[in-house]
Formats: C-alpha cells, sequence, structure tokens
C-alpha cells in the first residue's frame, strides 16, 4: 500500500496523470512466470513482488517491491489505455514503463545508486544478448514464439532509448511530450512511430534519425579520442561511432548518440560551463573547447547517456583521479570500474600462463582511501567497492575463460582483504548501527556497506574474521544481514555452516519466499562440490520443478549466477542443465527457453567447453515435441 500511494502521487505529480477506477485490485500468487502483470482492474502479481516485512525480506526486496508495484500501476496509462497496435511494439508499452518505474525508483531512494545498479544490469545482461544469436532490435521485425521477446532489449534498452529522449529534449520538453502523447492517443492502439512522433511534435526537434534505436540492433560502440594543445589551450575530442553485425542487419546506419560531456580541472572542479551534451550523428565526428588549462581530464558518457560500449585509452593515474573527483556520481563509480576491470584483465592473463599474481599499490590504495571516507552515501561507496562481475569481465574477452576469471577476482579480492583488514573492520563497525531496522536510504546503504566489508573479510583463512562472520548470522534481526552472513558462509566448509543452512531452513521451511533465498545462496557457492549439492536439492522438500520461481531460485541462480562451476570444464554443468531444460520444456516451455540462455554464446569459449556447449544444444533441438520457445531459441543459435 506504501509503495502504491507514493507510485500514485509520483505519477500525478510528474506527468499529471491519475488513477481512473475506483478500486485497485491485485491477486498474488506463488506460481507465476512472470514477476506481474497489469491486466486491467486486476494486476497479477508474483508472490515474491508483494509479500515482505524485515525478518523475510532484504532491502533489495524492498527496493525491487516498490519499482514493480510502481511498474504495474504506471501501466494503467502505458500499456492499457495506450496500448500496442501489434507484438512488434512491445517496447512502447514495457521500455516506457521501465523507464517510467526507474524515474520513480530513484525519486524515491539514491538516483545515482539506482542508475549505476541499472547500468550495471544492462552491460552484464542486455549487451550479452545484444551480441548473441538472440539479438533484435528494440522493435522487433519477426518472431516464432512472442514469449522470448519478452527481453532486456525490449525492456531495459527500451527504457534506455526513452532516457536518451529526455537527455535530448530536456526534462520539461519531454514531460511535455509524454503529455501531447497520452492526449492524442488515449484510448488507442499505436506505435513506436506514433510515440516518437508526439515527442516531435511537442518539441520542434526532428528526430527521424533518432528512430533508428528502434530499427538497428546491436550495441553501438563509440571510440573516444583527445588531444591537447597547450599552445592554444585547447581540448579536441574526437567521436567515432560503429555496431558490429547482428542476425539479419549487416550494415548500420549511424545512430544519434547523445554524449553527456564535462571536463575535470586539474583542482578536481568542472571546467568552464559544467556538463554539456554533445549530439553525436555521423560516423566520426570531433568537438574543440577553447581556454581549457592544462592538466584538465575528459569525463565522458555521463550517467550513461547512451546505451553504447566506450572505448576511450585513459592512464590509470587519470582514472584514479576521476575516481576521486569526477562531479558525476555514475562516472566516479565508473572509472573506478575501469581501472578495476584493467587490472581484473591482466590478472587473468597472469592467471592463464601459471605467472605469480600481484596488484597494484596504487590501487590498493585508492580502495583504503574509499574504506575510511565517511561523507559518501554509504550504498554509492559501497558499489564504488564492489569489484566487476564475473559475467562482465566475460563479456570483455575474446575467449571467455570462466575459471581464470574467477581465480583472478578471487585473488583481488583476499589480497584487498589480507592487505585492508583493519580498515574493513573498522569500516565494518562503523556502519554496524544497533537498533530498530529502518528502510530509509541511510540505514539500507550503512547495510550494503557493512556486508561488503563483511564479505571480503570472509576470504580470509582467520578465525576471529569467521566468528564475525557466524556472530552476524547468530545475531541479526532483519533478513539483509542474515543471508549476507549466510552468502560468506556458503563459501566456508565446515560443520558450522552445515549447521547454520540446517537450521535456517527448520525456521522458514514453510515461508515459500525464504526457501527460494535458501536455495540461491547454495547455488551460487563457489565450492568445488556445488554441482553435487545443487542435485541434491533437486529431489529435496524444499524444490518443485514445476513452481517457476523455485527454478529461478535453485537451476537459474546455478546455471546463470555461478560462472566457474557451471562451465566446469568436464562438462557436468551443460549435462546438468540440458536435463532440467528436457523435462520443463513438456510443461512450461517459456522457463525452459530462458533457461537455455547460458549456452548460447557457446563459440565464445574454447573448443573443449563450446563443443559440448554445441552437442546439448544439438541433443535439445533433437528432442521429440520440443516448444516452439525453445525451437526458437535454440535454432537461431546453431546457426553461428
Amino acid at each position: 500500500m506504501r509503495s502504491l500511494k507514493k507510485a500514485m502521487a509520483w505519477d500525478e505529480q510528474r506527468f499529471g496523470l491519475e488513477y481512473d477506477l475506483d478500486r485497485y485490485m491485485i491477486v498474488a500468487v506463488d506460481d507465476f512466470n512472470m514477476g506481474a502483470m497489469e491486466n486491467k482492474g486486476l494486476n497479477i502479481f508474483n508472490s515474491k513482488y508483494v509479500l515482505a516485512c524485515p525478518d523475510t525480506a532484504t532491502d533489495s526486496d524492498y527496493l525491487d517491491i516498490e519499482g514493480v508495484i510502481g511498474h504495474e500501476y504506471f501501466h494503467n496509462w502505458t500499456g492499457n489505455r495506450i496500448t500496442c497496435r501489434d507484438w512488434f511494439q512491445l517496447s512502447l508499452k514495457e521500455g516506457l514503463t521501465v523507464f517510467r518505474d526507474q524515474e520513480f525508483s530513484a525519486d524515491m531512494n539514491s538516483a545515482a545508486v539506482k542508475r549505476i545498479e541499472e547500468v550495471r544490469l544492462l552491460q552484464t545482461h542486455q549487451f550479452a544478448e545484444d551480441a548473441s544469436p538472440l539479438s533484435h532490435p528494440v522493435r522487433p521485425d519477426s518472431y516464432v514464439e512472442i514469449n522470448n521477446f519478452y527481453t532486456m532489449t525490449v525492456y531495459n534498452k527500451g527504457a534506455e532509448v526513452i532516457r536518451m529522449l529526455q537527455t535530448l529534449l530536456g526534462r520539461d520538453q519531454f514531460t511535455a511530450g509524454i503529455r501531447n502523447y497520452v492526449a492524442r492517443h488515449d484510448g488507442q492502439a499505436v506505435t513506436t512511430d506514433d510515440f516518437v512522433a508526439a515527442m516531435q511534435d511537442a518539441s520542434g526537434v526532428n528526430l527521424d534519425q533518432f528512430k533508428r534505436w528502434y530499427i538497428q540492433g546491436g550495441t553501438p560502440i563509440v571510440q573516444v579520442k583527445h588531444s591537447y594543445d597547450a599552445v592554444a589551450r585547447t581540448m579536441s575530442l574526437t567521436f567515432t561511432q560503429s555496431c558490429p553485425v547482428t542476425p539479419g542487419q549487416r550494415e548500420k546506419e549511424p545512430f544519434h548518440i547523445p554524449v553527456r560531456v564535462a571536463l575535470i580541472a586539474a583542482d578536481g572542479g568542472d571546467v568552464g560551463v559544467g556538463e554539456i551534451v554533445l549530439e553525436i550523428t555521423k560516423a566520426e565526428q570531433s568537438f574543440t573547447f577553447k581556454d581549457v588549462a592544462p592538466g584538465t581530464i575528459p569525463s565522458v558518457l555521463r550517467d550513461f547517456s547512451a546505451p553504447v560500449k566506450l572505448v576511450m585509452e585513459q592512464s590509470l593515474k587519470d582514472l584514479a583521479f576521476l575516481m576521486t573527483h569526477d562531479s558525476d556520481p555514475f562516472n566516479r563509480w565508473n572509472a573506478g570500474q575501469r581501472l578495476a576491470l584493467q587490472l581484473l584483465l591482466a590478472l587473468v592473463t597472469d592467471v592463464q600462463h601459471g605467472r605469480t599474481l600481484h596488484l597494484d599499490s596504487e590501487y590498493i590504495e585508492a580502495f583504503r582511501r574509499g574504506l575510511q571516507d565517511d561523507q559518501t552515501d554509504p550504498s554509492l561507496l559501497a558499489l564504488a567497492l564492489t569489484l566487476p562481475l564475473e559475467g562482465y569481465v566475460a563479456e570483455q574477452m575474446s575467449q571467455i575463460d570462466p575459471q581464470a576469471i574467477h581465480a583472478a577476482r578471487e585473488f583481488m579480492r583476499h589480497t584487498l582483504a589480507c592487505e585492508l583488514q583493519t580498515e574493513l573492520l573498522q569500516c565494518y563497525r562503523r556502519c554496524h548501527v544497533q537498533g530498530e531496522y529502518r528502510l530509509d536510504p541511510q540505514s539500507i546503504g550503512q547495510r550494503n556497506l557493512k556486508n561488503l566489508c563483511l564479505a571480503y573479510l570472509g576470504t580470509l583463512d582467520d578465525g576471529v574474521m569467521v566468528d564475525l562472520v557466524y556472530a552476524q548470522y547468530q545475531h541479526s534481526d532483519n533478513m539483509t544481514d542474515v543471508s549476507a552472513a549466510l552468502t560468506i558462509m556458503a563459501d566456508i566448509p565446515g560443520v558450522r555452516t552445515h549447521q547454520a543452512f540446517d537450521t535456517f531452513y527448520q525456521r522458514w521451511q514453510d515461508d515459500p519466499l525464504v526457501v527460494d533465498k535458501w536455495l540461491s545462496i547454495q547455488a551460487r557457492s563457489s565450492r568445488s562440490d556445488c554441482l553435487s549439492a545443487v542435485q541434491q536439492l533437486l529431489d529435496s522438500l524444499a524444490f518443485d520443478l514445476k513452481n517457476p520461481n523455485k527454478v529461478r531460485s535453485l537451476i537459474g541462480a546455478f546455471c546463470q549466477g555461478n560462472l566457474a562451476n557451471f562451465h566446469a570444464v568436464d562438462g557436468s554443468g551443460y549435462r546438468f542443465l540440458q536435463q532440467q531444460i528436457a523435462k520443463l520444456d513438456t510443461f512450461n516451455p517459456q522457463i525452459a527457453a530462458r533457461l537455455v540462455t547460458p549456452l548460447l554464446r557457446w563459440p565464445r569459449y574454447d573448443e573443449q567447453r563450446s563443443s559440448a556447449m554445441k552437442a546439448v544444444l544439438e541433443a535439445l533441438l533433437g528432442t521429440a515435441k520440443i516448444s516452439p520457445d525453445l525451437y526458437e531459441v535454440v535454432s537461431k543459435s546453431l546457426q553461428q
């Protein structure tokens, strides 16, 4: 109810849109393939996105519930009163409504943290989708089974397209465009072209080239070169854009790309007028800034102003500078991620060649300064101190080596914990605030940062630190802290870990949503016996193959969230997934088609792994009575 009331008030204030019925009716169910569905007059929710209390739900659960309830409510106008003319226009309602729920969540909580989390999701999953055989434009032009187009591209990239319109037009003209769209098309079934036309007519800005974002697939690559003329005191930025070949689209026309840019002076302040938006409309364009002092560093693609891969050479020193001084929260975080990514990729190479591993001392010192920072939003600081995810690192490699990525990242985590144990412990204690559970940005941030510190400390082979993890598990009064400790314990073999997981299950066995957490934590364990544990859980009372939440929590968490163990060299993870998909396809083809995703990029792996993955896909394709959902996904994958 709190989430719904917030959403109603926000939509009235932001876009002038009011609810049009006397009652808002919902039903929540435990067995549902989707998160929710916006049927007019009776919204259907997966119980995961309605039921919560501090004992059973984490901070992330609460924020997800707020966002999903907002999303379904916002569909009343963008989806129901104005709907899609045909299925190809699906992003007309989903991309637009995801954008609206993102803006709502940003206004209710930390805007910077929300933006970073959106981009992490996009870079790790949607970019991978764009580079896969299932790549398709935001507005697809064909399909075998429409269920397969409820994708990250339609939803999340579609939301980025809407966000770019707001960036190009400015907030006031964008809002006027939304109101023009509603006034013009209320009660109609329309297209993405109708939406863009409403924006263009309200703003007077020509958006013909911009519409290529809807019809061209793939993630554009934007290369940036910068040069400084000390005599003329000018800085030039040259942008080159290109887009890889995608299925059915070999040639791509230049996109209309908004790039937020600012120049950061050597003393850390913004230069001149501050941030501006450069519009990249050609294959190559240059921009020159005048009266620029020596030592100035460009900050490019601020707030991730376009869903592109930015390629820009900057020294470790410059990235460290931006990590500390950039006035844009996203780019400050991104500089740290780019710095960590460079170090991680170098470590991956060292692992592959059997070389001794070392971690850059300047990076350790920058990390130390972050831990000692008690002024920054703690949620933002926790994100800054989180290393790039293994899946994102994998996307940067021409040939993915899951075990080397995992080993490099674990070495980096362990080294930081060894070198900074004192600072991590101090930060943990600073954020370990006693008292009643509170769900506000500051309290959420403190728990985020505290649990990140604990995760680093938990990598140490130190009895005192392990005791600290167990103490948090035993004495915490909220699921956020309990599940954080349990997640760390999942990687620590021993009697206490076994007892903790057993006790947790005995307490919560009658709460399906908490049992889902218990399953996921075990499925993501880095222990070498993880697959064996997952197979045992399949036969337990805690699991039900016919419940989509259970399938996602156990099978999905292992196959999509445990890179190193799923991609075991012996192919055991692939055979496990094949068996589960074959069963699921007989009664839930929608879930089966989604679960196959980790196998679809088989050419990106070494010969042994790629051959094993391809064999599994071929076996699935040869299954009698394969569903249209699964057939479309697998057959497209094998055409590579």
